[in-house]
């Protein structure tokens, strides 16, 4: 073998050996990314999810709103992507504990019962405003002392929370998006779709709960989303009881 056929020879084996490397180290880090993701949802190989969703009012069958439609798209492809499967179930239907499995609940309280409870149990210091009648709190949010109320095509706000429900490793979260309108929903699970991989470095496998408004929804639909704050510690606190009206008459 002359000296140029081994330089050859060895050439070609130093490229295949890099090649190797690097194929190696992408499918690494691959997997890493996609095992940081599935811890974040829940969602290992191969397992099962509920996505849980509202009745569109007035609808004996299964109806969903179209954004609420859209939503649930865009938390199949995560799902998917994890290689997990999903099932949807109806609110009033889904009439079990939560834990074992990874759960995805859409729709504000007053469509969708499910969601009711969950805030009643993990996010005692929330109130939605679900009065059907007309007026300016009418889907309005109140959140510690704050209130939040709804203007409709402007200015809307959506609760995108994970929570669990005790601190096993093996307890499965429960993904709430609650909006003030049916957009919201979307633009809340389009916002985690871009942010999962932000939100579990900021919170790894902690509960958070964020507040989102939903910008001029008339013109632009569900894609401009600004972060109002993390309401964690306000809406995970026991409500703050209704302070007595003051009188508006002084004593002599």
């Amino acid at each position: 073998m002359t000296e140029d056929v081994r330089n050859i020879l060895l050439g070609v084996i130093a490229a295949g050996i890099s090649a190797a490397l690097g194929w190696l180290a992408r499918t690494y880090l691959w997997k890493r990314k996609l095992r940081r993701r599935q811890a974040f949802f829940g969602l290992p190989d191969n397992s099962e999810s509920l996505l849980v969703v509202n009745r569109d009012a007035g609808c004996p069958e299964l109806t969903v709103k179209r954004h609420d439609v859209f939503a649930l798209l865009e938390l199949s492809a995560i799902i998917k992507d994890c290689g997990a499967h999903a099932q949807v179930v109806a609110h009033d239907t889904a009439q079990q504990g939560f834990g074992e499995r990874t759960e995805f609940c859409v729709g504000g309280p007053a469509s969708n019962r499910r969601m009711a409870a969950h805030m009643h149990s993990l996010l005692p210091g929330v109130r939605v405003n679900t009065d059907p009648e007309p007026g300016p709190n009418r889907g309005a949010f109140q959140i510690g002392s704050e209130r939040y109320r709804l203007e409709p095509g402007i200015t809307e706000y959506v609760l995108l929370a994970r929570l669990t429900a005790g601190q096993g490793q093996g307890s499965r979260p429960v993904f709430l998006f609650c909006g003030q309108l049916p957009v919201t929903n979307q633009a809340a699970t389009r916002y985690l779709a871009r942010h999962h991989e932000r939100l579990a470095r900021k919170h790894g496998g902690n509960a958070f709960a964020l507040l989102l408004k939903v910008v001029n929804s008339q013109a632009y639909g569900p894609d401009v989303v600004e972060l109002v704050g993390d309401v964690t510690r306000a809406a995970q606190a026991p409500a703050p009881a209704a302070t007595p009206r003051a009188s508006s008459h002084r004593a002599k």
